[in-house]
């Protein structure tokens, strides 16, 4: 390790990580519930299902922010996410950065890794209940 002096911020980062991680999920998931009708036309599923995938999104994020069973909640995440490439791969065929270079499955991907980070560490221990 180059910088070793940096190892005492480590449960600063996860925090950190679980926030920008916690955030992206909870306004994902607060859309899918506002708008279930138009949202399940725009991710192509019925309206029980964008429903159901919001309310998995938020309480995953409030999860993985708050470390409340941090990484179950981040291993849901994960499974959302990876049917999600899934989807954006074989059914929509469209590539890892998409037509516009923002609408492709690199930005999936990421979550996954974060939310990998958050399985493997625990999310630190700046959290409610591990």
């Amino acid at each position: 390790m180059i910088f070793p002096q940096l190892s005492q911020f480590t449960d600063v980062a996860l925090l950190l990580l679980r926030v920008m991680v916690g955030i992206v999920f909870i306004t994902s998931g607060w859309n899918h519930l506002k708008d279930p009708e138009g949202r399940s036309k725009d991710i192509e599923a019925s309206k029980g299902f964008t429903i159901f995938l919001g309310a998995a999104e938020l309480v995953g994020g409030l999860g993985v922010i708050f470390g409340v069973l941090a990484q179950l909640a981040a291993i849901g995440l994960i499974l959302i996410m990876l049917s999600a490439i899934q989807r954006k791969i074989f059914v929509w065929r469209t590539g890892l950065w998409g037509k516009s270079g923002t609408n492709g499955w690199s930005y999936d991907t990421m979550l996954v890794v974060m939310n990998l980070v958050i399985v493997t560490t625990g999310g630190g221990n700046f959290a409610l209940m591990k």
